[in-house]
């Protein structure tokens, strides 16, 4: 596969597969149970969300795909996102892309913002899919515009690099704020870096210490180091501004259908 950015490569580190979030059931498991005996798919899907997270119960990733399976059979969008999910990591069932790339296109079809960012993640990076950036960032998009964490910065790196769509600087700060908002402290650093080198935004060193100072406080590795470098280049004032703004920062969340 073809070299990607130093930006977009660090993104894919991170990302790899994305898992749906678990949902502890709030109902008694016998009654889970009784329902998905019954055909009911949303029961069904609940009780492979339980098996796989061994929520009340020994872990089964085995027992999971048989009721995400079931469950994704019977329409659940939701499962068929976390199947797709199961066959691309290996979990209870043979690894198979092209399984996790059917099970997880119907999920993403269906606006899954998880699958979507899964599906753009397979196209990114071949797996089940001929490689195909311009699919990848828009699936990225798809996720990202209902509020996906990972898929804004995802978005992000593919508008800094350039990859699958015209390098925009502009729209790569877009998608690291966003990110950035909801307490990405890999987006708060890369918005740092954007602030610093004055890409796609006039040179800013107090917003850029700022948004390092913000992912240092994180746990983002070199964060402080680079808030500390940015540092030396300012007045003491600009720095007292800094830090006030990351002090008054607080998240917000993006909405859905955000753009």
């Amino acid at each position: 596969m073809e070299a990607r950015s130093l930006t977009t490569a660090a993104f894919l580190t991170l990302l790899s597969w994305c898992a749906p979030s678990p949902v502890a059931a709030d109902q008694p498991l016998d009654a889970v149970r009784a329902r998905a005996d019954h055909g009911d798919a949303a029961a069904q899907n609940t009780l492979g969300v339980i098996y796989a997270h061994g929520i009340g119960i020994p872990q089964d990733a085995e027992k999971a795909v048989t009721w995400y399976r079931k469950a994704a059979e019977g329409g659940s969008v939701d499962a068929q996102a976390s199947l797709g999910w199961m066959y691309a990591q290996g979990d209870g069932v043979p690894q198979d892309y092209a399984e996790a790339v059917k099970w997880t296109r119907k999920a993403a079809e269906h606006g899954n913002a998880v699958a979507q960012l899964n599906l753009g993640g397979m196209y990114g990076t071949g797996h089940g899919v001929p490689q195909d950036y311009a699919e990848e960032v828009i699936w990225y998009r798809k996720a990202a515009e209902q509020g996906n964490m990972v898929a804004q910065l995802g978005l992000g790196s593919a508008c800094a690099s350039g990859d699958g769509t015209p390098q925009n600087y502009t729209e790569a700060l877009k998608w690291f704020r966003k990110a950035a908002d909801q307490g990405s402290p890999l987006a708060m650093d890369l918005l740092g870096d954007t602030y610093t080198l004055g890409k796609g935004v006039p040179q800013d060193y107090v917003q850029a210490h700022k948004w390092y100072n913000l992912a240092a406080a994180k746990g983002r590795p070199d964060a402080g180091k680079s808030r500390d470098t940015v540092a030396a280049n300012m007045t003491r004032e600009q720095i007292a501004e800094a830090q006030k703004l990351a002090r008054e920062w607080k998240p917000k969340p993006t909405k859905r259908a955000e753009k």
